[in-house]
Formats: structure tokens, C-alpha cells, sequence
């Protein structure tokens, strides 16, 4: 069993859809990034392969890569869950939190948390989402940008 932990964070931006868990958010402003800006998606990518010991997402793909401008992250977790399978690895659990003072997000977490289930081959009980806020604190609570938390743990056949 080996455990891993993944953060990401992006800013606001205009003219950019607000993209969660795969999950398209309506909201006045998106996340700016190279890609979708999946905040989620990208920490529980970082978790995945951290937990393996296999580099995060800017070594598998770099933002310097036109290859993976615009992508859709959820395309991009079922790679990182193909690396973890070609390496012997299975997912036992994703729990994440996203900060974000705004939008609310409580009824897109179900759909977030089967998205991610669906894109990384597990069963929806595996996955749990959960959203906070910081009370108006810290550059969420000042509406620049949301962030996330991710852990996982991984299992595999050797005792490693």
C-alpha cells in the first residue's frame, strides 16, 4: 500500500469555462491554465502518481507542450491511470477537497465524484470530493483562484 498526496492551483480568468472534477461548473469566470485548468483533476493526478513515485503531472505533461494545450483533463487522468497500471498499480481510494469561496459546488460534487470514478476505472465509492471554503481568507477568499487537495492510496503486488 503506498499513499500520495497532490495540490494544484489556478486563478481566475475571463472568457474560460470553470471545469471541476470533469465537471463543466457555470460561473462568470474559468481557471486559467495550460490546459483545462482542472484544479481537481490535476491534484488527484499529482496524488496518483506521487503514491507511485512516478513524477507529477508536469513531468508527464509539460505545459511547455503544445500537445497538451487546451486538453481535457480527464483524458489526461486516464493516462496517468494507465501509467499506474502498466507499473502494477491499482487505486484503492481518492479523497480531495477543493477551496473555493465561490461558486458553491455542493450539487456538482455527485457528478464529479462519478466522472472521476469513470475516468479512472473505479467504482464511485472509491472517490470522495468534498468542497470548503476559507471563510473570505487567502487568495480563495478573495476570489483569485481556487485550489485543491488530493490524497490516494495505491496498492500493487509487491510488498513495496
Amino acid at each position: 500500500m503506498r499513499i500520495g498526496h497532490g495540490y494544484d492551483v489556478h486563478r481566475f480568468a475571463d472568457g474560460r469555462k470553470l471545469i471541476l472534477g470533469g465537471v463543466d461548473i457555470p460561473y462568470e469566470q474559468g481557471l486559467l491554465g495550460h490546459s483545462d485548468a482542472d484544479v481537481l483533476a490535476h491534484a488527484v493526478m499529482d496524488a496518483l502518481l506521487g503514491a507511485a513515485a512516478l513524477g507529477d503531472i508536469g513531468q508527464h505533461f509539460p505545459d511547455t507542450d503544445n500537445r497538451y494545450k487546451g486538453a481535457d483533463s480527464m483524458l489526461l487522468l486516464r493516462e496517468v491511470c494507465r501509467i499506474l497500471a502498466e507499473n502494477g498499480y491499482q487505486i484503492g481510494n481518492i479523497d480531495a477537497t477543493v477551496i473555493a469561496q465561490k461558486p458553491k459546488l455542493k450539487d456538482y460534487i455527485p457528478q464529479m465524484r462519478q466522472t472521476i470514478a469513470d475516468n479512472c476505472g473505479v467504482d464511485v465509492s472509491q472517490i470522495s470530493v468534498k468542497a470548503t471554503t476559507e471563510e473570505k481568507l487567502g487568495f480563495t477568499g478573495r476570489l483569485e483562484g481556487i485550489s485543491a487537495h488530493a490524497v490516494c492510496i495505491i496498492t500493487s503486488g509487491n510488498t513495496a
